[in-house]
């Protein structure tokens, strides 16, 4: 049923590859790679250094779309996804799918993935496990929550402020936009997920949830909670700070670049000069006068107005338009015909539009 899915709704036939990053999980991973479909053309198996020896029990895989990378030293599971990425773009792949090895993926959701990717609506899209309530019941209790938290987190950090389930690792991606990102700098370990998605927000590439259920069962996680939220804070306020440099000062400024240092600037004020009157007041037994109170309060009232206004302008700036698009609508401005036919662009107008705009003074 799925595989007649796929042939109504890849209609430009698309060479997908599929790339499993392999860490203990010999026991799941035959039957992952047995559910592929076969509008799958290439499967990338990434053994990092794994202790079960994954890549010996594939070695001998019947099946001819079947690549083993094998890395003599463990990369963490987003050095094993880069691994997987650069093969599958040396090996011409137009869409780049990421399936973890461990069961918790119905490969047979692939299709799902890719189609809006191939009709031109997304360059990225990722599962979301929260979409269907029902299927939250399965979920451990303490996921859930960390999951929540998580993806308030990666809404401020990366930018993309409508979407669920951020370390979701089921996702798909565009040639164009995989062969921009900087693999060598993206986070190899649990973090790269979130990482994956403030890299995406730097090119301005159009992100997707696509709502999936997650079956959980015997396996065994290898993230631990208490060991991660140090470097997770850190590693987001980080890509907050390095995010709104780019985006509000680096290539733009608007009215939010001046919002956001005010919104701090007051706020801070606010909150360090009624600290320190409190502390002198009580120290001393007496109350605050009321001017004291209202140079307090006044600037923090300010400030949080100006954040909050920085952060509506945030939310409505999260990218709408493919960054996969607007690269070959470049191309057509020039000699890209071929694309430009692809996605029914009137050449010539676009020529006489981009000749114009350069003429105006």
């Amino acid at each position: 049923m799925e595989a007649s899915q796929g042939a109504h709704l890849l209609t430009s036939s698309p060479v997908i590859a599929v790339i499993i990053p392999c860490f203990k999980v010999r026991a799941h991973v035959l039957d992952v790679i047995a559910k592929i479909g076969p509008y799958v053309t290439h499967i990338f198996v990434v053994d990092d250094c794994c202790p079960e020896s994954t890549g010996d029990l594939l070695s001998g895989h019947v099946d001819k779309r079947l690549v083993v990378i094998r890395h003599s030293s463990n990369k963490g599971v987003g050095g094993a996804v880069m691994s997987g990425y650069r093969a599958a773009l040396d090996a011409g792949a137009d869409v780049l799918v990421k399936v973890d090895g461990d069961g918790q993926m119905d490969p047979s959701l692939i299709l799902r993935f890719v189609e809006p990717i191939v009709a031109g609506a997304a360059d990225y899209t990722k599962g979301n496990r929260f979409f269907f309530i029902e299927g939250l019941h399965s979920m451990p209790k303490l996921r859930l929550f960390g999951n929540a938290i998580l993806s308030f987190m990666t809404k401020l950090s990366s930018g993309y402020w409508d979407i669920m389930d951020p370390t979701n690792g089921y996702t798909a991606i565009h040639r164009d936009v995989a062969s921009h990102l900087p693999l060598q700098k993206i986070s190899h370990r649990y973090f790269f997920e979130t990482d994956m998605l403030f890299r995406l927000n730097t090119l301005g590439a159009v992100v997707l949830d696509v709502p999936m259920a997650s079956a959980y069962g015997a396996e065994v996680s290898n993230l631990k909670i208490r060991k991660i939220v140090g470097e997770f804070l850190f590693k987001h306020v980080r890509n907050f700070a390095k995010r709104v440099f780019y985006n509000y000062y680096l290539r733009d400024m608007s009215l939010a670049s001046i919002e956001l240092p005010l919104g701090v600037a007051f706020f801070t004020f606010g909150t360090l000069f009624g600290s320190y009157h409190w502390w002198q007041s009580t120290s001393v037994g007496e109350w605050s006068s009321p001017g004291t109170v209202m140079l307090s309060a006044l600037p923090v009232i300010i400030g949080i107005q100006f954040i909050l206004a920085f952060l509506g302008h945030d939310i409505s700036s999260v990218p709408r338009r493919p960054f996969h698009r607007r690269k070959h609508t470049s191309q057509a401005l020039g000699v890209g015909h071929t694309v430009a036919a692809k996605y029914d662009l009137e050449i010539e107008p676009l020529k006489r539009s981009a000749t114009a705009s350069k003429a105006e003074p």
